[in-house]
């Protein structure tokens, strides 16, 4: 973790988030059963990667289809910022209030569809497997500002989502491989605007 450059509680508090996951993993379907045994490169590590793509002055962060918190609780121990979850499973929000609350990370939980929450203006826009980028555009509209980031991890199929969404959308591009998946991709995305 000393490549994150991790303070000693940042560290343990993300330590007993993943003993947490663990634990409840065996009740609720929080992440993939493929990916339990591998949960701290491929979910703590994967957010962390998101750290340094994060504009500094940056204030608020929301990210659409929290699950079990990834990336946003993970990052929410790392900044200064608001932070906003939004995740319509009724059962992961009650994993991230308790894991927020035993580890003192501050979030806040909107129990909701991501259309269904009232729209308010981001600096960051998060999201990790949730839909296509052209999807994730389309959910992310109402809450774009003029200098709004958009930092999605995307899969295989990175490409061809980013051909498609070019196809509505007009934006700055950067990619980034990660270092969790060398055939993953990370988009940052600025200045967007529909064709």
């Amino acid at each position: 973790m000393l490549e994150f450059n991790l303070t000693e509680d940042q560290e343990k508090h993300l330590l007993q988030y993943h003993q947490e996951l663990l634990k409840w993993q065996k009740k609720i379907n929080l992440i993939s059963r493929f990916t339990v045994d591998d949960a701290w490169n491929r979910h703590f590590v994967d957010s962390l990667q998101l750290l340094p793509l994060i504009p500094e002055g940056a204030q608020t962060l929301v990210d659409f289809g929290s699950g079990a918190g990834f990336p946003a609780i993970v990052l929410a121990h790392c900044v200064d910022m608001d932070i906003h979850v939004i995740e319509s499973d009724q059962r992961k929000c009650a994993f991230m209030r308790h894991v927020s609350r035993e580890t003192s990370s501050k979030v806040t939980i909107h129990n909701d569809r991501i259309e269904k929450v009232s729209p308010f203006s981001a600096d960051v826009i998060t999201s990790r497997a949730l839909a296509s980028l052209e999807k994730l555009l389309d959910y992310a509209a109402p809450f774009i500002s003029e200098k709004t980031v958009l930092i999605f991890p995307k899969g295989r199929n990175a490409h061809e989502e980013l051909t498609l969404a070019c196809k509505s959308w007009n934006m700055s591009i950067e990619e980034f491989t990660s270092v969790t998946e060398n055939q993953a991709t990370i988009f940052r995305l600025s200045g967007l605007s529909k064709k």
